[in-house]
């Protein structure tokens, strides 16, 4: 890294490691190639809004017993989570591509190198947790594929093969998503969705509303878990204009209809998500389409291991990204071989998530938008100060959402927050939206403290001084 540069991490190129021609560099202070534009990135970001954890997710919308929404209900629930998540995304991927830098690289600007560690360990946490269940998935609908037959290890083991081999040419592998697996992709949910259209859609709630927001809210945690990987990609991006509405296009309209399908599978087998898989093959040819979705499943553990190794390069910049993306790979590979299902705590997971990173989104857009990065002063080099009241508005946001809407990670969790809802006389309703609320209340406080941090630089400091270049197109 660069200590002389003060907004950018760039080096000129020469300074990392060899690496072949238009790739992603090999080191963090290298300048990235920008060879995507708007279909690259449509098609990737479609790619990764069509998962088969998306088609299980549906029962987080549609509910259990007498508290299923109608399909009416879910289906605006999906739609609404889902363009707000998407739109928080394509926020997201506009600072990759005006920075030019990964993800976690870009909070050094808002909280100082070493601060960055805090987001950067927990981001390494859930990419690798999502790796695991990718890598799962992967290996459920391969053995649904083969009627169950016992060689859940073998598929793991593929799976996390074709998964690391993606990573060590990453840009080489986003061309071959669009160039190809688009197309297939596309094609096996078009067909997929005339036939469960031709055998009708029960409607199981007969126009139950309650609980609308709070299946918003679950949607929303989707799109939103891939808002601490967005820069990763969109900082190859030609314009920040093509990242936006790349992401934004792509995106919305691959969860929507990915979650709308898996609502209709899921409607087939009485709500039971386990029997899901089986809907897909009971149609006519449905294990072919089935098994393009299946191998695509790759794209998604792709994404979630390298962006663990970018998340990692913010703590070791200087390691080769193909160390990192090959031991990375191995490390989810080997977590994912004892798992063979589900737990229970995977949907409070998804909430969990939520509450980390919509306050922290909202943070970083507020302050890149409309504080220090506007101004000239988004620090992202090795010496970047500390700054460490950026970190309360993170930590009211979290608070909000979990006040509103406590992650199911165990029962001394709800206890705790139980205790906080009986000693503040309030709890959760069903007209508070913990995603939007965990949102708003960190941006207008980061929005308050802007001033703060305009004076705290003073006059003539080197930040304030600084080009405006990692805050432009």
């Amino acid at each position: 890294m660069t200590a002389s540069s003060s907004t950018s991490l760039s080096a000129p190129a020469s300074a990392g490691a060899s690496q072949p021609p238009g790739e992603a560099p090999l080191v963090l202070d290298t300048d990235p190639p920008r060879p995507l534009g708007f279909r690259d990135q449509a098609a990737f970001w479609l790619n990764l809004g069509v998962s088969l954890i998306g088609f299980s997710s549906a029962v987080t919308v549609l509910g259990t017993g007498k508290a299923q929404l109608s399909f009416a209900a879910s289906v605006t629930a999906i739609a609404v989570g889902t363009a707000v998540g998407t739109a928080m995304l394509a926020v997201a991927a506009v600072i990759g591509a005006r920075t030019g830098a990964p993800a976690m690289a870009v909070l050094r600007g808002l909280f100082g190198t070493r601060l960055s560690y805090v987001p950067t360990v927990l981001n390494i946490v859930q990419c690798v947790g999502w790796g695991v269940y990718e890598l799962t998935v992967i290996a459920m609908g391969a053995e649904a594929l083969t009627h169950g037959r016992g060689w859940h290890w073998l598929y793991v083991v593929l799976a996390g093969a074709v998964t690391t081999a993606l990573t060590v040419r990453p840009l080489g592998a986003i061309a071959l998503l669009r160039r190809y697996v688009a197309v297939a992709v596309g094609v096996s949910m078009v067909y997929f969705t005339v036939q469960l259209v031709r055998q009708g859609v029960p409607d199981p709630g007969a126009g139950n509303w309650h609980g609308f927001l709070g299946a918003t809210d679950y949607v929303l945690a989707v799109s939103i878990s891939f808002v601490p990987l967005a820069a990763d990609y969109t900082r190859h991006s030609r314009t920040p204009g093509s990242a936006f509405w790349g992401t934004f296009a792509g995106y919305t309209v691959a969860q929507v209809w990915c979650f709308v399908l898996g609502l209709m599978a899921l409607l087939q087998v009485q709500g039971d998500s386990a029997k899901i898989f089986d809907t897909f093959l009971g149609v006519t040819a449905g294990w072919l389409f089935f098994a393009v979705l299946v191998l695509r499943e790759t794209d998604q553990s792709f994404a979630n291991v390298y962006s663990t190794a970018m998340s990692v390069h913010n703590l070791f910049p200087r390691v080769d990204r193909r160390v990192l993306t090959v031991g990375t790979g191995v490390l989810v590979t080997v977590l994912a071989l004892p798992v063979k299902e589900f737990a229970d705590w995977y949907y409070g997971f998804l909430g969990l998530i939520g509450s980390v990173f919509v306050p922290l989104l909202a943070v970083l857009a507020v302050d890149f938008f409309l504080g220090r990065g506007r101004h000239g002063g988004w620090d992202m080099s090795d010496g970047a100060p500390s700054r460490p009241l950026m970190l309360l508005p993170w930590l009211l946001g979290f608070v909000t959402y979990q006040f509103l809407a406590p992650s199911d990670i165990g029962a001394w969790w709800t206890d705790f927050w139980g205790r906080v809802h009986g000693w503040a006389g309030f709890g959760p309703q069903e007209w508070t939206s913990a995603s939007l609320l965990a949102f708003l209340v960190p941006a207008l406080v980061t929005w308050a403290l802007v001033p703060l941090g305009r004076r705290g630089r003073g006059a003539g400091t080197p930040a304030q001084d600084a080009p405006e270049a990692a805050a432009r197109p």
